[in-house]
């Protein structure tokens, strides 16, 4: 695969509002939209290069550089980093230096995070790669095959019950923070999901937390909508019980408007809003805090660099597929 250009990749944004992880740096080690999956909730788009093969996409030099450089910016605007966070427009441990650059930016001395939905953790030298992070949190929407297939959309190669295994051999080696995320939608039958979900991360030798979570973006299918309230809370229920309530959590609230300003506008908003659509009120807090205008965004609308997407009475801004392909293209949607 061609190397796409540092000034296409936009390997680092932020610092970005985390639920989890306060102020997180995130790194974008995977171009758009490469991944194993195509959820219907995904907030970035629909899997434009759906794989499991193991790559090398980006030069390890260039992504250290580049989170290295939007550390030193932070640090000159007193922005606190709480975690540099591999969140990828893809799945990132499709990214074979994923274990490399993990150790290097250890070396920062700011903790490290892998946000993953766990797909390829069946496979050894995954699980080493992950084992180089502080914090990994790991995908567990679904314990059955059929619902698996229908909310996640896996490439088809991939066997939910291998996926399962590899999570718990996981849970027995990794020595760090490790969370699940369940994700909820309303039109779902769950029916006894929730217990069985319960049970396998009862089964795990180690798990931090649990977290309950619907979509607060907008999703790739515009038929998505959050979980009702009463299925969250069921959910919940369920979890306490196997889990205790002091291990489960909801990851349902806004994530709040505190983006980070590094001294490139423009660059700025774009490296966010390719992995993480912003609000309008964030927008605006961002372009204050930047002393810039709302011609910015309108400049950028203009030049379709970004879109304007309405989702449960909010609006948000987001890069757009054209300006985010790593080679300045856009690619055939999958099917």
């Amino acid at each position: 695969m061609k190397v796409a250009s540092l000034e296409d990749a936009r390997l680092a944004f932020g610092p970005v509002p985390s639920r989890r992880l306060g102020k997180s740096l995130g790194i974008n080690n995977i171009p758009a939209k490469t991944c194993s999956y195509s959820c219907v909730y995904c907030q970035v788009g629909k899997t434009v290069n759906m794989t499991t093969e193991r790559q090398h996409f980006y030069n390890l030099e260039d992504i250290v550089k580049e989170v290295e450089r939007k550390m030193v910016e932070a640090a000159l605007r007193d922005e606190r980093i709480d975690y540099l966070t591999f969140v990828p427009d893809g799945e990132p441990t499709l990214d074979l230096n994923l274990g490399k650059e993990t150790s290097l930016l250890t070396q920062t001395g700011i903790p490290t995070a892998v946000l993953t939905n766990a797909s390829l953790i069946w496979r050894e030298d995954v699980r080493e790669d992950l084992l180089e992070a502080d914090f990994v949190s790991l995908k567990v929407d679904i314990c059955s095959e059929g619902l698996w297939r229908r909310i996640n959309r896996p490439h088809k190669d991939l066997k939910l019950n291998t996926i399962l295994e590899g999570i718990i051999e996981f849970s027995k080696e990794f020595k760090g923070t490790i969370v699940s995320e369940t994700m909820l939608i309303d039109g779902i039958n769950y029916r006894n999901e929730f217990e069985n979900v319960a049970d396998f991360l009862k089964r795990l030798k180690r798990l931090d937390k649990a977290y309950v979570a619907i979509p607060t973006r907008p999703p790739t299918e515009k038929w998505v909508k959050p979980a009702k309230e009463e299925t969250i809370n069921t959910a919940f229920q369920a979890f306490s019980k196997k889990l205790g309530a002091n291990r489960v959590e909801y990851l349902i609230g806004y994530e709040g408007n505190a983006f980070a300003f590094t001294g490139r506008v423009e660059e700025d908003l774009l490296s966010i809003t390719a992995v993480h659509p912003m609000r309008k009120e964030a927008v605006e807090e961002f372009l204050r805090k930047a002393y810039a205008d709302w011609n910015v965004i309108e400049k950028l609308l203009r030049e379709g660099k970004l879109v304007e997407v309405d989702y449960e009475e909010n609006t948000y801004y987001m890069r757009s597929a054209l300006s985010q392909s790593p080679l300045g293209r856009t690619y055939a949607q999958s099917p």
